[in-house]
């Protein structure tokens, strides 16, 4: 796995210096957002030497180290002798890879973590953490960092593209950027959308290959995740309502609907499987709020929600799986803005990503229209202190925004700031603010 620079390595650098030795550290995330090499470069670069084990990929002879961890002082000097590395007390850093595959090793960083020797880093897949801490204690002494696909700024570090600074001080300075600034500004973001954060991915792009060659990258990752979820559930139904993802945003449902994807009724085992699909961070939920005005948390709606992909990139390949020799002709529509109007869903699904890489949870509100069959809806809504700001996602700069406009009228004491997010320069419609969605960023920033 290729090696950016990625946020999480500043969360680590906090860890390092605030929590260690008291607490090990946990990378959350999916697979192959680059947990394992920002683990493995961060040790690297921070002690004077460490030692790595990857579950998933484990020799007989250091597997056997770990059949007994309750003598310290014996496992220590087993570890170093198997793996030829020698610790250094307070200097060296162990590297737990793919930790859910070792229950009893998780359950031991309580007592390794007392011990007060080395530093612990541990990396996996919630989705099979979860389904293997059935009978242990899982420790305390865990400081858990999230990790999640590449993010814009992120994406222009690994590009070399230095602007992202300039983006920022566009942003403050509130005023049109001019239609050939923002056309190219815009022009960089949708390779962005086209590409996503997946490092592999983001690699692919940076050596110079052609988006057909990086969509081959990205559907790997998709079968990957189809794989994982059979391994969890062999009916395959996990997998179906990933896949359902598009096609429910597609038809522009209220929420997402289980039975869509499986097609049968709803089961408590389905439930089950949502919640698998949930922990393994391949998807982003977004939950209803029933009353914006009185607390986004504390008014939500377990039982509406819509689901994003983690990764706008991927989303660019399964939305057009179902032909995928049309994947150059898609890509080039998209670079050039030539999508077709109906496909404004991808832009609210990389609106989703970019929330939720800042740690936040998501939320939209609907209501109905009095005297009619029809509702409100607002994408978006995110937490201002005791305030809040509504976000409408366009693909274009539709002048119809009739939803947000009357949340703004309904909810006008508690909103801080309505933002319309879309293709166009900065501009300002009635109440609404109007901003280039690669201006998102910044908003959340000031929050």
């Amino acid at each position: 796995m290729p090696m950016f620079r990625r946020k999480a390595v500043a969360s680590l650098k906090d860890w390092k210096e605030k929590l260690a030795p008291k607490y090990a550290v946990l990378l959350e995330g999916a697979r192959r957002v680059g947990k394992s090499t920002i683990a493995e470069e961060f040790a690297k670069e921070n002690y004077r030497s460490y030692i790595k084990i990857d579950f998933a990929n484990i020799s007989a002879d250091l597997s056997d180290v770990f059949t007994d961890i309750t003598a310290l002082d014996l496992f220590f000097l087993r570890l170093q002798t198997v793996t030829g590395v020698t610790l250094y007390r307070r200097e060296s850093v162990i590297i737990f890879d793919e930790i859910q595959l070792r229950p009893s090793v998780r359950q031991a960083i309580k007592y390794l973590v007392a011990d007060g020797r080395y530093d612990y880093i541990e990396t996996g897949s919630l989705i099979s953490i979860k389904k293997n801490v059935r009978g242990i204690v899982i420790p305390s002494e865990e400081h858990k960092i999230p990790v999640h696909p590449m993010d814009y700024e992120e994406f222009m570090w690994a590009t070399g593209n230095d602007s992202y600074g300039v983006l920022r001080d566009l942003y403050r300075l509130d005023s049109p950027v001019g239609n050939g600034t923002n056309r190219k500004l815009m022009r960089d973001f949708r390779i962005y959308m086209a590409v996503g954060g997946m490092p592999q991915a983001v690699q692919a792009y940076v050596d110079g290959r052609d988006f057909s060659q990086i969509d081959v990258v990205k559907r790997e990752i998709i079968s990957l995740y189809v794989d994982d979820f059979k391994k969890i559930d062999s009916s395959g139904l996990i997998g179906r309502m990933y896949k359902s993802i598009l096609s429910q945003l597609a038809t522009g449902k209220r929420r997402y609907i289980v039975s869509a994807a499986t097609q049968k009724r709803k089961t408590g085992r389905d439930l089950e499987r949502l919640s698998d699909l949930l922990d393994s961070k391949t998807v982003i939920p977004c939950y209803n709020a029933l009353n914006p005005g009185v607390s986004l948390s504390q008014t939500r709606d377990d039982e509406t929600y819509k689901l994003y992909l983690s990764d706008t990139g991927l989303f660019t390949t399964m939305l057009f799986d179902a032909s995928p020799g049309a994947g150059s002709t898609i890509y080039s529509k998209l670079l050039s803005d030539k999508l077709p109007a109906d496909l404004g869903y991808l832009y609210e699904n990389v609106v989703a990503q970019m929330i939720a890489s800042t740690n936040r949870e998501l939320y939209y509100h609907t209501w109905n229209k009095a005297g009619s069959t029809h509702y409100y809806e607002v994408d978006f809504i995110v937490q201002a202190g005791s305030k809040i700001i509504p976000l409408e996602v366009k693909s274009s700069g539709s002048r119809m925004h009739e939803s947000i406009d009357v949340f703004c009228g309904k909810y006008s004491k508690y909103i801080r700031d309505a933002f319309l997010l879309s293709q166009k320069d900065v501009g300002h419609q009635e109440q609404l603010k109007s901003k280039p969605v690669y201006m998102l960023p910044f908003i959340l920033e000031e929050l």
